[in-house]
């Protein structure tokens, strides 16, 4: 058993891509939350939690077939802050920290996750380890379990990035890996990748 969990966020509205639901648009034939959530399954991550909220059935529909372990959160209209939260919620005792994954990212692929999470044990074990490209933070990030309490008190539309900022434990991870920036909200971006 793995001592850090995924948890990929699937549960937002994606309303800047408009009326057809953002995770479940097809790129390269999958809906762009299966291509996440299948580099998680792939990774050394376990368990993969995945929060859902807006589109629920239809998301889970996607990922059948899937090791992961499903949460519902009914807040989702409440904001990103309320995933994170329930995604906590459900950790496992042994899991000392969370990789944080994000379902409009098809391009992370397993080695990255992999990396990121061995890069946090060989850097100490960090309250959280965020990926950088070109001094541009990015995604996905690793969270320490000692993050917990603070992520409880998140409300609104915020997500880690608020808890992070100015934190000097908080370690940077450069890699040239331009997935980590890459994530698709509008139809403008999902256009260029639509294959």
């Amino acid at each position: 058993m793995s001592d850090v969990a995924a948890i990929l966020l699937a549960a937002g509205r994606g309303t800047r891509f408009g009326e057809e639901p953002k995770l479940l648009a097809r790129v390269g034939g999958k809906a762009l939350v299966r291509h996440v959530a299948e580099a998680a399954v792939h990774s050394t991550a376990v368990p993969v939690i995945v929060v859902t909220g807006h589109r629920a059935e239809a998301v889970q529909a996607e990922l059948q077939g899937l090791a992961i372990q499903v949460v519902h959160n009914p807040l989702f209209a409440d904001g990103l802050s309320t995933s994170l939260k329930a995604g906590f919620s459900v950790l496992p005792p042994e899991a000392r920290a969370a990789i944080v994954l994000l379902g409009d990212m098809p391009f992370v692929r397993p080695e990255l996750i992999d990396a990121l999470v061995a890069s946090w044990h060989d850097m100490g074990e960090p309250t959280a380890l965020v990926p950088v490209l070109n001094g541009q933070r990015g995604n996905p990030v690793v969270l320490s379990r000692a993050l917990q309490a603070t992520i409880a008190e998140l409300s609104g539309d915020i997500g880690a990035g608020a808890v992070l900022r100015g934190r000097s434990d908080v370690l940077e991870w450069p890699t040239e890996d331009s997935a980590i920036i890459q994530d698709i909200d509008t139809r403008e971006e999902f256009a260029k990748h639509r294959t």
